[in-house]
């Protein structure tokens, strides 16, 4: 899926902003005017899969499949990509990247994709982000750039309220239910809808689901949990009970760092009204909340764009070529 602009004319510098999550990677190109000149989607992917062969693999098809894409519209002169799971500490990716769009490795910035979200919502020291995707993760930037965070620990040791939470509660409490009274999922509608989107009501479905999937598809389930929510208690109660565990994180920096402006975003929180609204529900009344829909590919493609200026400028100011070298 690729969007255009006829803004794509405007400039020959590009810069190219990434987004890579779980359950997607999207990725913008902008120009010198900070005009988003073309978007797109493809599959998602984390750092962490470079500590394996497999999972490399996956990653270079990944983004082979969307340098294809921007490429298509045209070359970039400089890269800014927020990852889910990045350590700062893998040259391989940046490499990677660069090869895959024709750019020297100095010319692609990496970081944490939750990083880049930030810095879509707040200039450093401003506020908090609480970010509902895949996992779960509250930041704070403060004035000297320090990042600091609760949560976002993973989908296996916490992450409440995120898509993969959101979707282990739904299958746990129907599983729980099928204990006690076998074939009780047919009188449940988020039963239903989850067990339509698996493909079937037997165990070893659901099984293989679970431990078999990557961690995107799994909190993808959580689409059906808030399909339903209008029509079960129970899908609904586990969607207040995600709003109540993304103001935990908020509070938890609150806590630590004194009252600010809270920006609530990410797919999972976009998932249904009362996610927010119980989120909304469980901080103080004095605290400023706002939910918006995240851009951060679009945020990274801006600061990827001047960051390719600034090295353009650079190198006329260094080497003029009206300049006598003799």
């Amino acid at each position: 899926m690729i969007s255009f602009s006829i803004a794509s004319q405007a400039t020959s510098i590009l810069g190219l902003g990434i987004d890579a999550g779980g359950t997607q990677t999207r990725w913008a190109l902008a120009n010198t005017d900070g005009v988003i000149v073309a978007d797109g989607a493809v599959e998602g992917l984390s750092a962490l899969q470079m500590s394996s062969d497999v999972g490399r693999a996956a990653v270079h098809a990944t983004f082979a499949k969307l340098s294809q894409a921007v490429l298509a519209v045209g070359q970039p002169r400089a890269v800014v990509a927020g990852l889910t799971g990045f350590g700062g500490d893998d040259v391989a990716l940046a490499h990677m990247l660069a090869d895959l769009l024709a750019l020297d490795a100095g010319d692609v910035r990496l970081g944490n994709d939750i990083d880049i979200a930030y810095r879509d919502s707040f200039e450093p020291g401003e506020g908090y982000l609480v970010y509902a995707g895949t996992g779960s993760i509250a930041a704070w930037i403060d004035a000297d750039g320090v990042f600091h965070r609760a949560g976002g620990r993973g989908v296996l040791l916490d992450d409440g309220g995120g898509g993969y939470w959101i979707a282990r509660e739904a299958l746990r409490h129907v599983w729980r239910r099928e204990d006690e009274a076998p074939g009780s999922w047919q009188a449940s509608p988020m039963a239903e809808a989850v067990f339509a989107q698996l493909g079937g009501s037997d165990w070893s479905l659901s099984r293989a689901f679970m431990y078999g999937q990557d961690r995107g598809a799994i909190g993808r389930l959580a689409l059906a949990v808030a399909a339903s929510a209008d029509a079960d208690p129970l899908a609904l109660d586990i969607l207040q009970r995600a709003g109540k565990e993304l103001a935990r994180l908020a509070l938890a920096l609150v806590s630590r760092h004194g009252s600010r402006p809270v920006v609530l975003a990410g797919r999972a929180a976009q998932l249904h009204p009362a996610i927010a609204a119980a989120m909304r529900a469980a901080l103080p009344v004095s605290l400023t909340m706002e939910q918006k829909i995240a851009r951060p590919h679009e945020a990274a493609a801006r600061i990827a764009v001047k960051a390719a200026v600034k090295t353009q400028a650079n190198t006329e100011h260094f080497i003029n070529p009206n300049t006598d070298l003799s």
